[in-house]
């Protein structure tokens, strides 16, 4: 059976929550990742809901036959030129059809379209299917760090990709 597949901006009732709610139990689920790093997910959607500049800063929600499947937010970074991605995500029932590759080009194509000329992400070394889709489009690995975060040891990640 064939599963219909969309991307759309964020902006429909319960987006933010459903973000927040959504990396919290996968991430809890799958890494053991705990009430920390819901914390920080509810910084990051919070600073954009109330902060974020439409011409500069966007967030899109995949769907998967009309129910939510993923998210990604493209947020401006430490300076004018950079883009960062951030909240990239795809529900593991979702898993497979294309859609965090798809979150990722609509993520790129917004901050170019904005005039970012580069953009930066930060992520941790067990998100292993998204680092097959961000080296495939161009990233490159600029910094590593360990870290203890969210009850796990772990190795932090800066990516950054030019967008010229």
């Amino acid at each position: 059976m064939s599963r219909t597949k969309a991307i759309r901006k964020l902006g429909k009732p319960g987006d933010l929550g459903w973000v927040v709610q959504a990396h919290a139990e996968i991430y809890a689920a799958e890494y053991g990742w705990g009430l920390e790093y819901e914390a920080l997910i509810t910084r990051i959607v919070a600073a954009y809901a109330s902060e974020h500049d439409d011409g500069r800063q966007a967030a899109w929600i995949a769907e998967v036959d009309g129910e939510r499947a993923g998210s990604i937010f493209c947020v401006r970074g430490p300076d004018e030129a950079t883009a960062q991605l951030r909240l990239l995500l795809v529900d593991p029932a979702a898993r497979g059809l294309g859609l965090g590759a798809d979150l990722v080009d609509t993520c790129l194509d917004f901050a170019r379209a904005a005039g970012y000329k580069r953009m930066v992400l930060w992520t941790n070394d067990p998100l292993v299917a998204a680092r097959h889709i961000y080296l495939a489009r161009g990233f490159r690995l600029t910094g590593s760090e360990p870290h203890d975060s969210w009850g796990s040891e772990l190795v932090g990640q800066t990516y950054e990709l030019d967008l010229g």
